[in-house]
């Protein structure tokens, strides 16, 4: 429980939601010397609904801020293959090994968002839980410049900030009471049911489809793997809602019988039902949007995470610049990777595929990821050049410089 009677009336930034994206600007912010209030409802080290896999652009983020090892020691597998099954072919694909990035990994988040918040903390952040945004402040120029808080055991408190970011999801606050708009929504919605089991023995992702059916093996903490099934959200409504895991087990038997014996002996079952990806309007006066607040994409395509990471550096070097000019870079250099990969996600998660085109359809959305891992290399570079301050003691805001945005 936290106590937030103790914080202070004023901060530069507050971020609503302290999961990844919360977690990862508050400490990009807070290691460049601002005063910043990150804030969640739920627990420190809750969990919460995820397929966990990570692919290159999120591990290239992790390793670029220090936080990759503390995964890897916190016994996160390396994933060094990844397996696509098309009804019984098999495409196999080796994970290339960089310079400080072994492999893949699909930490529970458990583990992840509770070490972005060690490092967010670390660097200075102030982090409290089990605390709801009950509220925006806005001025007498209709800027947003302000939270009212609530906790748990009902203390009520106002905080006063230049900028508010909503990281609370898809069904974020902060978009609700700015009236964000939604730019672009998506046509398809699939629901995703999950579980943990034992299937260590499969090593690597694996990715499973069959007509209106899709599977997927990720090897996560604790010895288990997230065993997920996804099908269309009509799919789901008439066959699977009202017996989960009798009917999770019916369709992993279809798509891969050595994971459905193995599933059999897991955890029960929690679905997410599904809903069309969307784009929302990034940013307004004295508020942004990052995470699933700005951006959702179904989970088939397991590339959440990395358009979290890579859209919270963007929000904090927007903070950073403090410019109408600075916030507009952030949203155009967002929309013009979200459009792209909004679109490849739709191609795969709409389900209207022959099995023998998917393929394509998967080397469509790679391709798509080119020009994202490229921006990334030359975030890295520019790390060396210029890197943001990593101090126990940050430097003095006059310091600043805001990171590059090219892409």
């Amino acid at each position: 429980m936290s106590d937030i009677r103790s914080l202070s009336p004023h901060y530069d930034v507050v971020v609503v939601g302290a999961r990844v994206a919360g977690a990862v600007t508050a400490m990009l912010l807070a290691r460049a010397g601002m005063r910043v209030l990150a804030v969640d409802r739920q627990g420190y080290g809750s969990d919460t609904l995820s397929t966990h896999a990570l692919m290159r652009p999120a591990v290239m983020q992790l390793a670029r801020w220090g936080v990759l090892d503390r995964l890897i020691e916190s016994r996160t597998p390396v994933i060094t293959t990844t397996t696509f099954h098309y009804e019984g072919r098999e495409v196999p694909v080796a994970i290339r090994p960089e310079p400080g990035i072994p492999g893949l990994i699909a930490p529970r988040r458990t583990v992840l968002d509770r070490t972005l918040v060690d490092a967010a903390s670390a660097a200075g952040a102030t982090i409290v839980h089990d605390v709801s945004v009950r509220g925006l402040l806005v001025d007498e120029r209709s800027r947003v410049c302000g939270v009212e808080l609530r906790d748990d055991n009902g203390q009520a408190r106002v905080v006063s900030a230049r900028h508010v970011v909503g990281a609370d999801g898809l069904g974020s606050t902060v978009a609700r009471q700015t009236q964000a708009r939604v730019k672009v929504r998506g046509r398809s919605s699939v629901a995703h049911i999950y579980g943990y089991s034992p299937v260590s023995s499969l090593g690597g992702y694996h990715w499973y489809f069959a007509p209106g059916l899709a599977g997927a093996v990720i090897p996560t903490n604790d010895g288990l793997s997230c065993v997920v099934v996804s099908v269309p959200t009509t799919r789901f409504d008439a066959e699977f809602r009202f017996n989960l895991a009798a009917t999770r087990l019916a369709a992993l038997d279809k798509l891969a019988r050595e994971v459905a014996v193995h599933a059999a002996a897991g955890s029960p079952v929690r679905a997410f039902r599904g809903t069309p990806g969307l784009l929302r309007q990034g940013y307004g006066p004295g508020w942004l949007l990052v995470g699933d607040a700005g951006f959702f994409r179904d989970p088939l395509t397991s590339h959440g995470i990395s358009d979290a990471m890579r859209d919270a550096e963007g929000v904090a070097s927007a903070l950073l610049a403090d410019s109408e000019a600075a916030m507009r870079r952030f949203e155009d250099e967002r929309d013009a990777f979200a459009l792209p990969i909004l679109e490849a996600t739709e191609a795969i998660s709409s389900f209207e595929w022959a099995i023998e085109e998917l393929p394509e359809r998967h080397k469509r959305f790679s391709d798509v990821l080119k020009a994202e891992t490229a921006l990334l290399a030359a975030r890295s570079a520019c790390d060396r050049v210029a890197p943001l301050s990593h101090a126990a003691h940050p430097p003095s805001r006059r310091s600043l410089r805001a990171p590059a945005m090219h892409a």
